[in-house]
């Protein structure tokens, strides 16, 4: 027997250093400007980190003391700090102190939730918290555990997305349905649609060939506001069909990554309903602004139909809603596909209840056989703050895009070329492309905000009759960090004006 486990005491007591550890920092990284602990984007070149460690694993135990040591001296200068209120460049990776706690009890239980029998208050606990999400988001009932359908909670969208697809490809072959398969999705859709359908051999690469990228997924055109064009789609999938392929799967998008564009879900579920195809609604960032009502629009559409004939829905509490990574929530309107693709039970899986019928084993709703008790957190925020708390949480950061969109359209320098979203605001320079190339360098450089970029579509969609012009490229500030106030978005816009001068 190992002899040098902690006792309960000794747990409890480096236990709480590491909470205030943890607490120091995120009073540190809320220290932005010229007084900041560090830079916002790590101050560190490519392997600088690791030549800090050794290049083998301790033979003998270490004191704790210099384990904990090691944070300050080797990783923390090392980090990305996504919690920094300057962090601007990507969506958040959103966490609260509910959260945290969460995520500790999850770990300190050591729960592995695989099926019903092996825990059950993971798997009830779950499914209620879900069917609490749908109601907050406005889901129909055909989304709840109570109807055909129901929740579960995935790492990630990209995860989700795969679950779908294989979900569709089942209910398609039970259907008699065949041919090769072919999935669409948006020329602005997350880059896991393309990845997911590689996993699941419905491409066989992500090289584009003959309209295809790797043969089995279709990049529908975008039109001016940069939604996937549902007329477009369903040419697509009618001209797919008779040349013999299987329309397996379409993506529409409620929160493109680059610019925040919404796809038109009312109407591309009517173009899929019509065609037998299976629709996912891919909602990973914008989803969590549907807790509030005057956004639910998003997903319903104009209509206030375009749920209603959707397969499968996702987003993701650790973007926007206080809760940490990672937390990405999947609903279907059809858990006998789903489950039917990915059920399998050996020997030693084999329970009295799960053989009754009579309860969820969510091993059978992923990719892996083994989980964690990832609800815990969600379940922690939701009654820490109340839907009441994270709707204020929403439409602050909306109140906050706003604010820094007015502060863009003020200078002369700059423009807005696509429609503000939420928190994110997508801006340039009029002087060109390598001018708003160069301020997005010096300012990263700088350290004392992060932003990112994206480049919009060339020849398919936008201003100018068609094209984006000579200037594509756009510097995105993504504001939505759980600690980030007013004060910090016109710190950053500050520092970027400042930088344009040169």
């Amino acid at each position: 027997m190992c002899t040098q486990h902690w006792t309960p005491e000794e747990f409890r007591r480096r236990g709480h250093a590491m909470v205030d550890l943890v607490a120091d920092y995120w009073a540190r990284v809320q220290q932005t400007g010229a007084g900041a602990a560090w830079p916002v984007s790590g101050g560190r070149g490519p392997g600088e980190t690791a030549a800090l460690l050794p290049e083998r694993a301790p033979e003998h135990a270490e004191p704790w003391e210099a384990v904990v040591a090691d944070i300050e001296r080797v990783i923390l200068p090392g980090l990305t700090h996504w919690q920094s209120p300057a962090f601007f460049g990507y969506f958040p990776a959103n966490i609260s102190p509910p959260a945290v706690l969460g995520e500790l009890l999850s770990a300190g239980l050591g729960v592995q939730g695989m099926l019903w029998a092996t825990s059950p208050a993971c798997t009830e606990v779950e499914t209620r918290v879900l069917d609490w999400m749908a109601h907050a988001i406005g889901l129909p009932e055909r989304f709840l555990s109570s109807g055909p359908g129901g929740g579960v909670i995935q790492g990630t969208a990209s995860e989700a997305v795969l679950v779908a697809l294989v979900a569709a490809r089942h209910r398609a072959r039970l259907r008699g349905m065949s041919g090769a398969p072919v999935v669409y999705a948006s020329s602005q859709a997350h880059s896991s649609i393309v990845k997911a359908a590689v996993i699941a051999g419905v491409a066989d690469d992500v090289r584009a060939r003959g309209g295809l990228v790797g043969g089995g997924v279709r990049l529908i055109p975008v039109d001016a506001d940069l939604r996937m064009d549902p007329a477009a789609l369903a040419r697509a999938i009618d001209d797919d069909r008779a040349g013999g392929r299987l329309p397996l799967l379409a993506c529409a998008t409620v929160g493109t990554t680059g610019t925040m564009a919404i796809d038109d879900v009312e109407a591309a579920g009517r173009v899929c309903a019509e065609r037998s195809v299976w629709l996912h609604v891919d909602a990973a960032m914008a989803g969590s602004a549907c807790i509030c009502p005057e956004h639910r629009v998003l997903l319903t559409g104009p209509g206030g139909t375009g749920l209603e004939r959707v397969d499968s829905l996702c987003f993701n509490p650790h973007k926007g809603l206080l809760t940490n990574f990672d937390c990405s929530l999947l609903w279907t309107a059809d858990r006998a596909s789903l489950t039917g693709a990915l059920s399998i039970t050996p020997e030693y899986l084999r329970n009295a209840a799960t053989e009754a019928g009579a309860v969820w084993d969510y091993r059978d709703w992923q990719i892996p056989l083994g989980r964690r008790f990832r609800a815990l957190k969600l379940w922690f925020v939701l009654r820490a703050y109340g839907l009441e708390g994270l709707r204020a949480h929403v439409r602050e950061h909306d109140r906050l895009g706003g604010v820094l969109e007015g502060l863009v359209r003020a200078d002369a320098r700059f423009e807005v070329p696509v429609r503000r979203r939420l928190g994110l605001v997508c801006f340039r320079l009029r002087a060109g492309r390598s001018a708003t190339e160069g301020l997005l360098q010096r300012v990263n450089a700088r350290g004392r905000v992060f932003l990112s970029h994206t480049v919009l579509p060339s020849g398919e969609a936008g201003g100018g009759g068609g094209a984006w012009g000579e200037n594509p490229y756009v510097i995105r500030m993504a504001i939505g960090g759980t600690f980030t106030r007013e004060e910090h978005v016109r710190e950053a816009w500050a520092e970027i004006a400042s930088q344009a001068e040169a």
